[in-house]
C-alpha cells in the first residue's frame, strides 16, 4: 500500500509477452464495448502513467485505453540485450496480440513517436491511424544533439556502476520537475525509481540514432501532429517537418513547452482527444467490431 498520493489511474497489471518479458500495461474500457483503441507510447525517462495520467480519463471518453511501460522504463521488459526502438515497437505488437486488438490508433509522445512509426512500418495491419505527439522524424541531425545522444551509449557503462546518480540526472530533466513541488511529487519520484538506468541511457543513444526520413512519407493511415509549439527538446521545426512528410497529416499545436503532457494539460489534453478522435473519423473502413 502506497503511502503517497496518486492520481486517479486506470487498472493496471503485468503482463507476459511470450519470449520477450514483463510489462506493466494499463488497460481502461471505452464508453461502449466496440469502442476503438488507442495505443499510449510514453517518451523517454517517463513511463506510461507519467507520461499520460493526465490523458486517461478524458480519452476514456471515446475509446479503450492501452498504456504500456517501454523495456528499462517504469515496470518495463528488463533484457541483456542492448536497447532498440524496434525491439519497443514489436513488445507493442505482441501486447496487441495478448490482449486480442485487431487494430488500433498509436499515439507516441517524444520517443513514443519513433515507436509509433515503427509499430506502422513493422506491423501495418495493427495501425489504423498515427497521433504523434511533441515528435520528429529524427533527432540527432546538429552537432550539439549528436554529441548529446553519442554520449549516451557511452554513460550505460557508468550508469551500472552508479546507477541512481545517474538515473536521477537524466530522468529529471523532462517529467519529474515539473511534479516536484506538487502533492504527486512523492509519486512521480516513485515512478522514477523503477527505471533501469542502464537501459535508459542506451534510449537516449538509440533515440538520437533514429531516423524514419527515408520511409515516412509511404505512410498510408491517418494521422495527426500533436505540436509543442514552444518546445525546447524537439524544435517545432522538426514537428513541421514530420508533418508535411506525411501524406494528409493534420496538425494541432498546443502553446506549450516538451513536457506539456504534464504542464499544460488544460491546452494538450483537449488537442490529443481532438487529434484522436479526426484519426479515428478518417480511417477509411469501419473498424472490427472485436477489438
Amino acid at each position: 500500500m502506497t503511502s503517497y498520493v496518486e492520481p486517479p489511474l486506470p487498472p493496471g497489471d503485468a503482463v507476459q509477452l511470450s519470449g520477450r518479458g514483463r510489462t506493466f500495461v494499463r488497460v481502461a474500457p471505452g464508453p461502449t464495448a466496440d469502442a476503438p483503441t488507442v495505443l499510449l507510447l510514453h517518451g523517454w525517462t517517463a513511463t506510461a502513467d507519467l507520461n499520460w495520467f493526465r490523458c486517461y480519463e478524458p480519452l476514456q471518453h471515446h475509446f479503450r485505453v492501452v498504456a504500456l511501460d517501454h523495456r528499462g522504463h517504469g515496470r518495463g521488459i528488463r533484457s541483456r540485450r542492448p536497447f532498440r526502438l524496434e525491439d519497443c515497437a514489436d513488445d507493442a505488437a505482441a501486447l496487441a496480440g495478448v490482449l486480442g486488438i485487431h487494430q488500433m490508433i498509436a499515439v507516441g509522445y517524444s520517443m513514443g513517436g519513433p515507436v509509433a512509426q515503427l509499430l506502422w512500418k513493422r506491423h501495418r495491419s495493427l495501425v489504423r491511424g498515427l497521433v504523434l505527439c511533441a515528435t520528429s522524424r529524427n533527432f540527432g541531425r546538429s552537432p550539439r544533439e549528436r554529441a548529446m545522444f553519442a554520449s549516451m551509449l557511452g554513460l550505460s557503462g557508468l550508469a551500472q556502476l552508479t546507477p541512481r546518480p545517474v538515473q536521477r540526472q537524466v530522468a529529471d530533466r523532462l517529467f519529474a520537475r515539473r511534479l516536484a513541488q506538487t502533492p504527486l511529487g512523492p509519486w512521480a519520484a516513485a515512478e522514477l525509481r523503477r527505471h533501469d538506468a542502464a537501459m535508459l541511457l542506451q534510449a537516449g543513444w538509440a533515440i538520437g540514432s533514429f531516423s524514419s526520413a527515408d520511409w515516412i512519407g509511404a505512410v498510408d493511415v491517418p494521422t495527426a501532429v500533436v505540436m509543442t509549439t514552444q518546445d525546447s527538446v524537439v524544435a517545432p521545426s522538426r514537428q513541421q517537418r514530420l508533418a508535411a512528410a506525411i501524406p494528409g497529416a493534420r496538425i494541432f499545436t498546443v502553446d506549450a513547452d516538451h513536457a506539456a503532457c504534464v504542464a499544460a494539460p488544460r491546452t494538450f489534453v483537449p488537442a490529443l482527444v481532438a487529434a484522436c478522435r479526426t484519426v479515428h473519423e478518417n480511417t477509411t473502413s469501419a473498424w472490427p467490431a472485436a477489438q
